[in-house]
């Protein structure tokens, strides 16, 4: 701007609430689900750095930040972390016939809850520490008609475009340019996400959380289990394998060890 004042800019951040990973995971005895009772739940962890990143970008540019998620009663818990730590606003997408569905569903109900925001940046981690399946950001960029950079580990915010690098194979990066509105999908070290602090926690406790049904969304039969094209079969424990052989002895040793395990298992003739 003429007058060197930085543009607001709205951010929506796309969040989950999973088990912690530490957590021991069961499998029901039908594999058709993990056992959840007993479970402790967390803010998705690349979220967190998702979250951390659109505040420091609101800390620059002014503005607002509001999380979005897909989910009961009990992800208030989550969204309510997301205010204490400096979210402006909370949005909850949940009626009953929204269970079941697949990922494409659920990009649909985030499209949705998104749309109205207007907001010129939606943030997502880049993946969910339950399934790591990565399909939602994508597909929720498709819905929403922006452009999608994904496994972004910096990002610089000028007035009508943003500049990221984009973590490749190998330990490359790929510089690249998006012009505004877009949606980025955050990899974990981007920053040090902060720690609530006390008084943003007891202000979460009386901020306000938007429950948005299907039906408010427009999409009464549209999203769900009944509609859903991907489903899951059966949950199974990968196959355990044989373990590793532990090699002992001097340097030296070890070095005609595996000389002989490679010729052994003839990847050398």
């Amino acid at each position: 701007m003429p007058d060197g004042r930085a543009v607001a800019m709205d951010i929506v951040v796309c969040v989950k609430r999973v088990p912690e990973t530490e957590a021991g995971i069961r499998l029901k005895a039908d594999g058709s689900d993990i056992e959840r009772s007993g479970l402790a739940y967390d803010l998705n962890d690349f979220d967190n750095y998702a979250l951390e990143e659109a505040l420091r970008i609101k800390e620059k540019k002014q503005g607002k930040v509001t999380v979005v998620t897909v989910g009961g009663p009990e992800s208030d818990e989550t969204l309510r972390q997301c205010l204490a730590k400096g979210a402006d606003a909370a949005v909850r997408c949940w009626s009953d016939d929204m269970k079941g569905s697949d990922h494409i569903g659920l990009a649909r109900i985030l499209a949705a809850g998104v749309q109205p925001l207007n907001p010129q940046l939606v943030l997502c981690g880049v993946s969910s520490e339950d399934e790591d399946a990565s399909v939602v950001p994508a597909a929720l960029a498709e819905l929403l008609h922006i452009p999608s950079l994904t496994v972004v580990t910096k990002t610089d915010v000028q007035d009508s475009k943003i500049l990221v690098h984009r973590e490749l194979e190998g330990g490359l990066l790929a510089n690249l340019e998006s012009p505004l509105p877009a949606l980025l999908s955050i990899q974990t070290g981007i920053n040090q996400p902060r720690l609530a602090a006390l008084r943003g926690i007891l202000a979460a406790k009386s901020k306000p959380i938007t429950v948005k049904t299907s039906q408010d969304l427009g999409l009464a039969g549209k999203v769900g289990a009944s509609v859903a094209k991907a489903k899951v079969v059966k949950l199974e424990p990968p196959p355990k394998g044989e373990g590793a052989r532990m090699l002992t002895g001097s340097e030296d040793e070890q070095a005609r060890q595996v000389a002989a395990l490679i010729k052994e298992k003839g990847l050398r003739r």
